[in-house]
């Protein structure tokens, strides 16, 4: 392995979005689609939703193991959501990241506030709807939640709404395929920017220097 690739790490990318955006569609779709990306498996207390799968969807822990990892502060960041928490392992993201993996973290906007201010050149990356209208429609089309909690997740968006301006990059899931086209253009973005690739550009400059 040369130099330059031993001093290279991941990328770290944090994306937030209200919840019913479709953030981790198109989060999951740019990972398969995008060599080295890879999405961070967050630990949460709730359990398992239908068709959800251990170790893929999400690690899920009880509350109480949870507890027992927050004291030992073993969360990057966590958060709670409506009554569950969820969490982003700090050891595992800094093994893959150490790894020279491009990491994303899909988590809602006060886990990203820890998250930036652990990680300060993390990338932050707002998923928007098309409208408050179409969130709404598309909470109400999963039929996973009760009227109360529909109303709640809609008030939590207007709310988290007001953090974009804490992000580097909006991308709009006004239509699946080019939100996740957007994504992938910021990740090959990000990895193309100078700053980032100076261990490999510096041996390629020092060749062109007169001897």
């Amino acid at each position: 392995m040369s130099s330059s690739a031993r001093a290279r790490r991941g990328l770290l990318f944090v994306v937030s979005a209200p919840s019913g955006t479709g953030k981790t569609t198109v989060v999951e779709r740019a990972v398969q689609a995008c060599s080295n990306l890879e999405r961070s498996r967050s630990y949460t207390s709730r359990p398992p939703r239908a068709a959800e799968r251990e170790g893929v969807d999400y690690n899920f822990v009880s509350r109480r193991e949870f507890d027992e990892r927050i004291a030992r502060d073993e969360f990057l960041e966590w958060a709670e959501v409506f009554g569950n928490c969820y969490g982003t392992s700090r050891r595992d993201t800094d093994a893959r990241l150490a790894a020279d993996v491009d990491l994303v973290l899909v988590i809602d906007v006060q886990g990203a506030r820890q998250v930036r201010a652990r990680v300060p050149d993390a990338i932050g990356i707002f998923v928007l709807p098309p409208s408050f209208e179409v969130l709404e429609r598309r909470l109400r089309a999963r039929c996973q939640d009760s009227e109360a909690a529909i109303a709640r997740r809609l008030q939590t968006a207007r709310r988290e709404i007001t953090a974009i301006e804490q992000y580097d990059y909006v991308v709009v899931n006004d239509e699946i395929d080019r939100a996740v086209r957007e994504l992938i253009a910021i990740v090959r973005a990000e990895r193309a920017r100078g700053a980032r690739r100076r261990p490999e550009w510096e041996l390629i400059v020092r060749t062109f220097e007169e001897t």
